[in-house]
């Protein structure tokens, strides 16, 4: 099974990836890929970038742990996660989830876990940069709750 999990400050190719994880392969039947952009607005206020920062060495090895976790969950036939940081200005990529399966609901179910993963356990700070100034971004309820759904199997998991 091919598995990538990347830090980086420079932009990616997102196709690019998709193509290189599918490459010669007959077995996936369903893919499902997740890009986050760098949006020009916060709560309704434009926004120029945003600046990430991670704890280098602590950031993969707590990514590499929630794949895992996603292909002991899953039948999974492939994972790339690739997650920038540093200055990254609006309308630039952020963040590629892919998820390779024999069948959409294992492909789209992992998908969904690891970005719940990635928004509230992977060591990422966030600045947001705007006219106003530079603000830290506090973390949200809503990303724990959806996170929270993780914690005990669920129906779809079960069935699998």
């Amino acid at each position: 099974m091919q598995t990538k999990v990347r830090l980086q400050s420079e932009e990616f190719d997102a196709a690019a990836e998709t193509a290189a994880l599918t490459r010669g392969r007959t077995d996936i039947g369903a893919l499902v890929t997740f890009t986050g952009i760098c949006r020009g607005a916060e709560s309704g206020e434009p926004i120029a970038a945003l600046t990430l920062e991670h704890y280098p060495g602590m950031a993969e090895a707590e990514i590499a742990r929630h794949v895992e976790e996603a292909k002991a969950r899953w039948p999974l036939l492939g994972v790339t996660v690739i997650h920038r940081y540093g200055r990254i200005a609006a309308g630039e990529n952020i963040v590629l989830v892919v998820t390779a399966s024999s069948h959409r609901e294992a492909a789209f179910a992992a998908a969904e876990f690891l970005m719940d993963y990635l928004k509230t356990r992977a060591p990422f700070w966030k600045q947001v940069e705007s006219k106003s100034g530079k603000t830290w971004v506090e973390a949200k309820g809503a990303d724990d709750a959806a996170a929270a759904r993780w914690e005990k199997p669920s129906g779809r998991e079960a069935a699998e």
